[in-house]
């Protein structure tokens, strides 16, 4: 699957884990967990992804029953829930760490559902993604001294490496809870907070896309794709 379908399909299957949904509610939640930070999902894209899901064996849907009959002319909503092969599909998805669930989209669903995943799954992840947002900050430097002498492009430049920068601290923050937890000394004393919010700047305007010169984390990566 593609990584982009590999986030929804973790979303889907996260969120009926919970509980059965129809499809409208199962698409608000979605954006409740994607949505704010990267992008809304359309029923254009849920629906084909359902149906995949369904022809895998990984979830069943059911007209649900209720006292009161569905208005005349009107369907009853489907229900969508979880089976015994989605749950497993599931946690083997939130037991990936690889490269590809350190970039924006996969890293954000993967971070909604630390809450199922075990704490050496998710310090490898927060280490990735801190890689990844070092290797950025590292290409805007290097894209600021050719960009054009204007000031718009100045604030463009700063302002991207601003988020950047607090992004970094965010992270620098969680990885240490985790390795503290994870030797004894202590778990985090209050819950991880939201990723810090702000409007992602162009990438290709704010990166100039100039190559990365960092290397990937050393005995991190894992062959979960």
């Amino acid at each position: 699957m593609a990584r982009g379908s590999d986030a929804l399909t973790i979303a889907v299957l996260g969120l009926l884990d919970d509980a059965p949904l129809h499809g409208y509610e199962l698409r608000k939640r979605i954006d409740l967990v994607i949505g704010p930070l990267r992008r809304r999902i359309s029923f254009g894209s849920l629906y084909p992804a359902l149906r995949s899901l369904e022809e895998r064996g990984w979830i069943t849907q059911s007209s649900p029953t209720t006292a009161t009959p569905p208005l005349a002319g009107r369907r009853s909503r489907v229900v969508y829930q979880l089976t015994d092969a989605g749950r497993t599909q599931l946690r083997s998805l939130l037991a990936s760490s690889g490269p590809a669930t350190w970039e924006d989209e996969q890293f954000d669903v993967h971070f909604a559902f630390f809450g199922s995943t075990d704490p050496a799954t998710r310090l490898r992840i927060l280490e990735g993604r801190r890689t990844r947002v070092v290797e950025r900050l590292e290409r805007v430097g290097a894209a600021r001294a050719s960009a054009r002498p204007d000031s718009w492009s100045a604030e463009l430049h700063r302002h991207t490496t601003d988020s950047l920068e607090r992004e970094l601290r965010w992270l620098d923050e969680l990885v240490e809870r985790e390795r503290s937890a994870g030797s004894g000394a202590g778990g985090p004393t209050r819950s991880p907070q939201a990723p810090p919010s702000s409007s992602p700047a162009p990438q290709g305007a704010a990166e100039g896309g100039a190559a990365s010169t960092t290397s990937e984390p050393t005995g991190q990566l894992s062959s979960n794709q």
